[in-house]
């Protein structure tokens, strides 16, 4: 059992680490510093991001060791790890650890860290900045906007959260005969080999082998390559014997990275008819200290998706990475989706409003019809299929949009007010990665199925089971589904951007079809037939006109076993695409926000399976709620600690803040792999940020509420009636 030593200030360097207490202390193993890290020869932490600066150069490689050794960079940093008999020993000692710091001027607000009197963190990033990347053509955006009829501006914040899953993370470390063995949950268990092997260890990808189990949850946060999964490797090397850590709640809040942080400047040009004829945003997301594994994707994902669903004539959209003293960020459910989405619909609700044109007719006027596809959106994306007016069309009958009308006035009578939010939302998934599965038979007749993915709740296991057993004609209880494990599969690109479906889905399929044809020529041979005349149906396989048959199992365990492997790699990404629908009631006395109906059409391609994807929107529709009402990381401006660090402080989103939700599903599979489907993990997440605080912009419009900020606590909603002093 171990716990870590954590940086109690935001920047300080690190003058002195004394262990000898910790060390002499009964039960303690081993206790670890920087020194020592870097005496071992471990390397960094690596951003697999590539990206530049606004000069064009290529971004800066920043040194992200597992444990600090001359500075710390933000609260929670590790210092040391304490390694003992007991949990309970290790916390002790670590108590006993002196650490001396001189500390230094820190930064934590985004807003503030690229002013000139802002401490720089890293010489390598002038002004803070690490990453700058652009889409699109200011030429031709400069000249829409300069003949527009009509020009909104917006200011947007998209504030700091914690994931927050049911299952803390925790991990297990084990070397024995100079392999390694790492469990725990992991999004990319191969590209996490890759990584570890060759950036941190510096040892061949076959002597580490990653394990990880069907996890409580993940929402991007668990694709990270933390310092703890290094640490438990490392001590448990030194050590000769498995070590193993876990997070407390309070310590996840400083460990964990966190997702979002984006400030974003935008404006939207419009002709005289209301058709957007230029788009220019500035994103401005705060990196953290370091650059995680995946730090800039967020960013970089939302500069592509700016566009939505809509038609836009020119655009000219950027993306600043910036370095402050907080925890890294890293991809958040959506990772890009809900952002952009946010700025998009925010911004069109604003022109509705600033013009007078409603809001369903103005989107309608700007939408990409289904005839238009594909569709180049000008900003590095083209979407393959889809019917976006369909979706909202078949949303709005859900949502009894009619009658919101009728229901406004009722929620006035009763003195509270009510506001609908009116959303159109695409996100891209599925995005070209190697994916690798392996499907065997035994003698025995019992079916094995490994997969590269690693769930977290998305129901991988009934999916896969779903594919090969109707076809296959056997029971689901009779395959044995492996996911997670590189010793089971030779590659993986894991779970993420709903690519379990696209990629894992499809390689199933594939690996499947594989299976048949290889027991079809087996089947020819036991039924004395030629392979042209075998045909498969339901598991069977028959002489075409007469009534000799064989199972395939039958087949399979004939020859001793059966077994087939595949890759693949879609061409291109998916887009699924769909209308949420909000209304939320604000009571005028405390401020407070009811979601009163939400509605969702989704269009995910071919729906394998009905109640999971169900489960999967409501999911992210929960999480969005969450964040735009009521989550927030917090830091304090003055000494840079997390004020927000349990769940006294970070509010959750609890049933009473959810309502019932009624979905519809709209699919148009696309051509771009073997099944058709798009994804549906971010889905719900993506239109839920959007469609919540529009209904609360909507509700508030009157009293300047077109501006407000996520989350729409009711103290914040509070003072705006107040100022506004309006029923």
């Amino acid at each position: 059992m171990r716990p870590i030593v954590r940086s109690p200030h935001p920047h300080a360097r690190i003058m002195d680490v004394d262990v000898a207490a910790a060390l002499a202390m009964p039960g303690v193993l081993l206790v670890l510093t920087g020194e020592e890290y870097a005496a071992d020869g471990l390397g960094f932490i690596p951003c697999q991001d590539a990206c530049q600066t606004r000069d064009g150069a290529p971004r800066a490689d920043l040194p992200f060791p597992a444990l600090a050794r001359e500075r710390v960079l933000y609260v929670g940093e590790a210092v040391a790890l304490v390694v003992a008999e007991t949990d309970v020993i290790a916390r002790d000692a670590a108590e006993l650890v002196e650490v001396i710091y001189d500390p230094l001027p820190a930064n934590t607000a985004l807003d503030c860290a690229s002013k000139d009197a802002t401490p720089r963190l890293w010489p390598q990033c002038p002004a803070n900045e690490v990453f700058y990347a652009t889409q699109g053509d200011p030429q031709s955006t400069d000249a829409a906007f300069a003949k527009a009829a009509h020009i909104v501006r917006q200011r947007l914040v998209n504030q700091r959260v914690s994931a927050n899953p049911l299952e803390a993370r925790g991990y297990i470390g084990h070397f024995s005969d100079d392999k390694y063995e790492l469990y725990g949950g992991v999004h990319s268990p191969h590209l996490f080999r890759t990584q570890l092997t060759r950036d941190v260890f510096h040892i061949e990808e076959d002597q580490l082998r990653i394990v990880t189990g069907d996890v409580g949850g993940s929402f991007g946060m668990r694709g990270a390559l933390f310092a703890e999964i290094v640490l438990v490797l490392w001590a448990a090397q030194k050590l000769g014997r498995p070590v193993k850590w876990a997070a407390s709640r309070t310590e996840s809040f400083v460990s964990d990275h966190h997702g979002r942080d984006v400030l974003s400047d935008a404006e939207l040009a419009l002709d005289g008819d209301g058709k957007f004829v230029g788009l220019r945003v500035l994103i401005k997301t705060n990196m953290g200290a370091y650059l995680s594994i995946k730090g800039p994707r967020s960013p970089l994902n939302a500069l592509t998706l700016l566009a939505g669903c809509y038609k836009i004539a020119a655009s000219d959209v950027s993306a600043s990475g910036v370095m402050t003293n907080t925890v890294p960020t890293a991809p958040y459910r959506g990772a890009g989706g809900p952002e952009a989405a946010y700025i998009l619909e925010r911004l069109i609700d604003k022109a509705a409003t600033e013009t007078g044109i409603d809001r369903v007719d103005l989107r309608r006027r700007n939408l990409i019809a289904a005839a238009d596809m594909p569709y180049d959106t000008g900003l590095g994306l083209t979407y393959d299929c889809g019917a976006f007016e369909e979706v909202m069309d078949e949303a709005l009958s859900l949502a009894d949009y009619a009658g919101f009308a009728g229901r406004r006035a009722a929620s006035l009578m009763a003195g509270k007010r009510r506001g609908v939010g009116v959303c159109n939302v695409l996100e891209q998934t599925g995005r070209p990665s190697i994916e690798g599965a392996d499907l065997r038979i035994g003698s025995d007749g019992a079916v094995t199925l490994a997969v590269g993915t690693a769930p977290q709740g998305q129901g991988h296991e009934t999916i896969f089971k779903q594919l090969v057993c109707d076809e296959l004609g056997i029971a689901p209880d009779r395959v044995s589904v492996i996911t997670g494990d590189t010793a089971k599969t030779t590659v993986g690109g894991g779970t993420f951007n709903s690519r379990s479906a696209v990629c894992g889905g499809a390689v199933v399929e594939i690996v499947k079809q594989k299976l048949i044809e290889r027991c079809r020529d087996l089947a020819a041979d036991y039924l004395e037939a030629a392979v042209e005349d075998i045909e498969f149906s339901s598991g069977m396989f028959e002489i075409m006109g007469t009534d000799r048959r064989m199972s395939l199992i039958d087949v399979a365990m004939a020859a001793g076993g059966v077994g087939e492997a595949a890759e693949y790699s879609p061409e291109a990404p998916t887009f699924p695409q769909g209308c949420h629908i909000c209304e939320v009631e604000i009571d005028i006395e405390t401020g407070t926000v009811s979601v009163e109906r939400y509605i969702t059409v989704d269009d995910v391609g071919t729906v394998l399976n009905p109640m999971t994807l169900e489960g999967q929107i409501h999911g992210g529709v929960a999480q969005g709620i969450g964040q735009a009402l009521l989550e927030q990381i917090q830091y304090d401006g003055v000494s840079g600690q997390i004020v927000s660090g349990s769940f006294m402080d970070y509010a959750m989103p609890r049933a009473d803040d959810i309502c019932d939700f009624t979905s519809g599903s709209h699919p148009v599979p696309t051509r771009s792999n073997p099944l058709g489907v798009k994804g549906a993990g971010e889905a719900g997440t993506v239109g839920a940020l959007p469609a919540v605080m529009c209904a609360v912009a909507d509700a508030l419009t009157d009293i300047g509420g077109g501006d407000i900020d996520m989350p729409a606590t009711p103290e914040r909603i509070w003072q705006l009636l107040a100022k506004g002093c309006g029923p």
